[in-house]
């Protein structure tokens, strides 16, 4: 195995030659323990510092327990429409503090697992918060620890708007709604991005009024806008309130909750604000700018390769600019460790990430979505959308939605755009589909096993064939 070692460099008054580890990780969530257990199997020498537990936002506060949430969430709304399947059954509410109690034992049976496995892999775990101190030296309460390469990986935190206080109580971000103990009555959740949508989701289902404010003219905007108009389809028909377009102005406390008054003059009241207007890095006060570190809006700059602009220092998740995705960070800490042994890995493809809502409908998708694949490409850009009315998985599940293609003609698929419960187990293939540059051609004989949702996707890429099996549009 080659390994790159810059014996000219300086290390916090030490050469790199002689630095206590090969791979210094700052921070140990997904980005950062990826890394750290690749290096280490790669046979480096490795520290991961962490002021938290391991497993950071993703684990503790994010996705594991978000989606322990939804699940639960999906249960509740089983029980309530159990008898369109011929099921007697009673729904008789939210119990929150067994909710919360399932919910924490899926987290801590992972933080465990995840534990065990960076002890048996011999990475040494520096407990406290870490400073960037030197080009590769990291303090950790008031201790140096050196490495040949730095990885920055600190992770991001629930950003709010100027003016905006999150009191904890009333107005809270996605971290204080993880551990609430009630139901609120009524909640307006500020942001229709993912957390937006999901909380809103999750809070209807357990039997709250719920109202999204987002000033973007429309939910999960980053998505394609079919999906978006297929979501908020859905959400009309749940009964979840939204308004697009229309910027958050100021908010009050009264004396039973929140009044929100958004641009306009209109007031909406409930019980609680959730503001879910996306998440910042967590760089501040690090002092990674002060050692040269190229900053932006809080961001750290990078190449490809994940690489700074200071020798040996690379930065990996959610400090870096693009999709603040856990299983982003987890491949670009899988990419480091292979970088810094001298494997030449593949940078990743932000495009070929796959991006999943976990909403009621699921939102799911990875490629470009259609208006940037015409800006691209133009009118060499062809489009099909297969509707799960025609897929039997879907019926029998009683969901709605899509499976939308983007294309070249006589190309690559550029993009899978899905919408409808469970969609987001779909996504493994379609991202195969993009990132292997695959054209309709090659996915439309491979075999669908019957009946699975999964069969939309090879009907979907029959239709962009030219041989389509069922009405699609």
């Amino acid at each position: 195995m080659s390994r790159r070692v810059l014996n000219d460099r300086a290390c916090g008054g030490k050469s790199v030659a002689d630095a206590e580890f090969d791979v210094l990780v700052l921070g140990a969530g997904s980005g950062g323990y990826a890394c750290a257990l690749r290096a280490a199997q790669l046979g480096l020498k490795v520290g991961l510092v962490e002021k938290g537990n391991l497993g950071g936002t993703c684990l503790h506060v994010g996705c594991i327990p978000t989606k322990a949430l939804l699940h639960a969430a999906e249960v509740a709304d089983s029980a309530r429409e159990a008898a369109q399947f011929g099921v007697s059954a009673t729904f008789d509410g939210i119990d929150m503090p067994g909710v919360n109690a399932y919910k924490d034992k899926v987290v801590d049976r992972l933080f465990k697992g995840l534990t065990g496995l960076i002890k048996s892999r011999g990475i040494t775990v520096i407990q406290g918060t870490g400073t960037l101190t030197g080009p590769r030296t990291v303090t950790v309460d008031g201790t140096e620890h050196t490495g040949t390469h730095v990885v920055l990986a600190s992770g991001s935190y629930s950003r709010t708007l100027p003016g905006l206080e999150v009191d904890g109580t009333r107005v809270i971000t996605s971290d204080h709604a993880l551990r609430l103990d009630r139901v609120p009555a009524s909640a307006i959740v500020l942001g229709g991005g993912v957390i937006g949508c999901e909380f809103a989701s999750v809070w209807k289902s357990f039997g709250a009024d719920v109202t999204i404010i987002e000033a973007l003219p429309r939910l999960v905007a980053a998505e394609d806008e079919a999906s978006s108009k297929a979501l908020e389809r859905a959400f009309r028909k749940r009964k979840i309130n939204f308004l697009t377009g229309t910027p958050f102005q100021s908010v009050k406390t009264t004396d039973t909750g929140v009044a929100v008054t958004v641009e306009g003059g209109d007031v909406i009241e409930a019980e609680l604000l959730l503001v879910a207007v996306g998440r910042g890095p967590s760089t501040d006060g690090l002092g990674y700018a002060e050692q040269g570190v190229a900053m932006e809006r809080g961001f750290v700059l990078t190449d490809e390769r994940c690489r700074t602009n200071v020798e040996g220092v690379y930065a990996v998740g959610d400090i870096v600019p693009g999709l603040q995705l856990a299983h982003r960070g987890f491949q670009q800490g899988i990419f480091v460790a292979e970088d810094i042994a001298g494997l030449d890995p593949r940078p990743v493809d932000e495009a070929g990430i796959p991006r999943v809502t976990y909403s009621h409908p699921e939102v799911a998708s990875v490629g470009l979505d259609e208006a940037r694949a015409r800006e691209l490409h133009g009118d060499a850009v062809t489009t099909v959308t297969y509707d799960l009315g025609g897929n039997g998985k879907s019926q029998i599940l009683q969901t709605q939605g899509f499976v939308k293609l983007v294309g070249l003609v006589d190309g690559p698929v550029l993009g899978v755009h899905m919408v409808g419960d469970r969609v987001g187990e779909l996504i493994g293939e379609a991202q195969l589909i993009y990132n292997w540059e695959a054209h309709a051609d090659d996915v439309a004989p491979l075999v669908h096993a019957h009946p699975t949702q999964n069969e939309a996707l090879g009907e979907a890429h029959l239709a962009l064939a030219g041989k389509p099996l069922h009405a699609h549009s």
